[in-house]
């Protein structure tokens, strides 16, 4: 058994991973340091270079820790629509493809997402959560009550995804409200639920 497989480095490894991934929320993948991380989880700086092989490698579990907690929280939201809980369809869809409604925040968010095609080894990770998000966007869709399929599901997100780069193209005090109007234009019955 290695330190690493033990509880208390299991610990310190999540405690990593938690650190790398905040980092990159407010900072992008610049921010994401050796010694930023391991002073972020209060740790020594060489707990990075124990735990982790490479930067890329802690850079990756960071952005798998974000994806995965958002696909979470997407399926337990679902759970709670399908069991009753009303539910605002279009917001539940921005919240799973933009999150915050802060433009910073939503500008970070897309400048991660195509910072990724210049890292190619996280490539296979966000191949499989966009996956596991196309289907989660979905079971959410047509839990409203709208007919969909994968298809219809890509369309809607390059919609969306067009809207979000145009506003901040444009520096628009709110991409997630351009992107709401641009959703609405090409599914107008969804402003009905």
């Amino acid at each position: 058994m290695t330190a690493a497989s033990t509880p208390k480095g299991e610990r310190r490894r999540h405690e990593l991973v938690a650190a790398a991934a905040a980092l990159l929320t407010e900072g992008g993948f610049d921010a994401i340091r050796h010694r930023a991380v391991a002073e972020r989880a209060g740790l020594p700086l060489a707990s990075t270079t124990y735990y982790f092989d490479s930067l890329d490698d802690l850079i990756e579990a960071a952005v798998e820790f974000n994806g995965r907690a958002e696909l979470t929280d997407g399926r337990a939201r679902l759970a709670r629509m399908l069991a009753g809980e009303p539910t605002d369809v279009i917001e539940f869809v921005l919240d799973q493809l933009i999150g915050e409604s802060d433009s910073q925040a939503v500008m970070l968010r897309y400048e991660r997402l195509v910072g990724t095609g210049r890292r190619p080894y996280l490539r296979p990770l966000m191949r499989q959560m966009g996956v596991e998000l196309h289907q989660l966007l979905l079971e959410i869709l047509t839990a409203g009550g709208f007919r969909m399929d994968l298809e219809r599901v890509n369309q809607l997100i390059s919609v969306v995804d067009g809207a979000v780069v145009n506003a901040l193209i444009e520096v628009h005090p709110d991409p997630r409200g351009a992107a709401r109007r641009m959703l609405l234009s090409v599914m107008p019955d969804l402003g009905d639920q």
